[in-house]
């Protein structure tokens, strides 16, 4: 093996393991960083990279991919993970590694190799859409290989290499963030009973911190991908970008939760999703007056399946492909406005109007109409009735 491309992202991790393949490998390491957003400054990180060690960096600007191919198509099925989690993480995994494996395709390198450790969700989405793409790639994961086992291991490694990093001992917390959210794990946050420090957060201020007066917006919406806020049309990561800027001014998009990783452990995760919070507030109010009630319904009921396996890294897999299909299929009409009131950490649906509305004032109307009969409603209450009805009748 004579090349290997590393995911980078400049953090403790990957800055130690760039370094650690090297010297175990023996081989020549380009650094590949994708930029999803994540707020962070790529020439510092190039700079870093190649003080590391790594005979080239590549850097990539995939914010449009990684909004356009993979928020929203998540935003158009709805998709949380066990009820919270919007999947920030999730989302941009396949997409860096699908980058990433472009990359040494054009490098001529025989290998990959990732940051994620053995007890994590990442190790799995990164492999398996390498052996998705490429069956024949060599994969290099290094927290399975090597003798460290904390991350104070790698700090001190870190120092001892000279290696320049911004973790600490007194903040350990493992950082991951994007156009779609920001991460926490570690630290004082293994432990689900103790409060998130206050001066974690990055993204967003506390819903006590947020301004006292609601902010009110209109976001249209095209077969269910959002296209414009307050009557301005924004490319689909300058738009997520906006939403993530008045969402987090408004306390919005905090969740704290344990979540089931598929390795098989509970882990506690801290998130910030402003922007998504919002569209997916937005996105179900739109699809309330424009969805049929069965196509809803049946949609509705694959959404768990849709997150959980996007959550496992099955986003390049044929359950998947049939998967989107069918929640594209459902988004043809899914077009209109929502109007809605930002305020302290909570968004409300002011309204919602579509040319492709299947709501009827003419029927759905307390007052007088011309276009129901209210008698029709006893046969149709009889006929759903009679299954109870015998069911009694034959228990006596």
């Amino acid at each position: 093996m004579k090349k290997a491309v590393l995911a980078y992202s400049g953090g403790l991790d990957t800055s130690v393991i760039l370094k650690w393949i090297k010297e175990t490998h023996g081989c020549e390491v380009i650094a590949y960083v994708a930029d999803l957003g994540q707020r962070e400054d790529l020439e510092e990180i190039r700079t870093r990279a190649q003080e590391t060690g790594a005979s080239r960096v590549v850097v990539e600007d995939v914010r449009e991919e990684f909004v356009k191919e993979y928020v929203f198509p998540a935003l158009r099925a709805n998709a949380v993970y066990e009820g919270t989690y919007l999947m920030g993480t999730s989302l941009a995994r396949p997409l860096i590694a699908r980058r990433q494996l472009a990359a040494a395709h054009q490098e001529g390198a025989e290998a990959v190799a990732h940051g994620a450790t053995g007890k994590g969700n990442d190790q799995v989405r990164f492999e398996l859409t390498y052996l998705a793409l490429d069956p024949g790639i060599k994969v290099i994961a290094p927290w399975r290989e090597w003798d460290f086992r904390s991350r104070n291991d790698l700090i001190n490694y870190a120092r001892d290499k000279g290696i320049k990093i911004t973790v600490t001992a007194e903040k350990p917390y493992s950082v991951d963030a994007n156009l779609l959210h920001t991460s926490y794990e570690g630290g004082v946050l293994e432990d689900p009973w103790a409060e998130a420090p206050a001066d974690m957060f990055l993204t967003t201020v506390s819903p006590e911190q947020a301004p006292d007066r609601p902010l009110v917006m209109e976001i249209d919406f095209e077969k269910g991908n959002p296209v414009a806020v307050d009557g301005e049309s924004m490319s689909p990561a300058s738009l997520l970008e906006h939403m993530n800027q008045v969402g987090g001014e408004n306390g919005i998009g905090r969740v704290d939760m344990v979540e089931n990783r598929f390795v098989g452990m509970k882990s506690r995760g801290v998130y910030e999703t402003p922007g998504g919070t919002i569209l997916h507030v937005a996105h179900r109010a739109l699809e309330s007056i424009t969805m049929d009630r069965e196509v809803m319904f049946l949609r509705d009921s694959l959404i768990p399946e849709y997150a959980r396996l996007i959550y496992n890294g099955f986003w390049f897999s044929p359950e998947m492909e049939m998967l989107q299909g069918m929640v594209d299929q459902s988004q043809e009409e899914v077009s209109g406005r929502v109007r809605l009131k930002l305020y302290k950490g909570n968004v409300t649906v002011m309204g919602r109007r579509s040319d492709q509305s299947m709501y009827r004032e003419d029927f759905a109307t307390f007052e007088e109409d011309e276009v129901y009969r209210q008698k029709d409603a006893e046969g149709f209450i009889r006929l759903q009735a009679l299954r109870l009805r015998i069911r009694n009748l034959v228990r006596g």
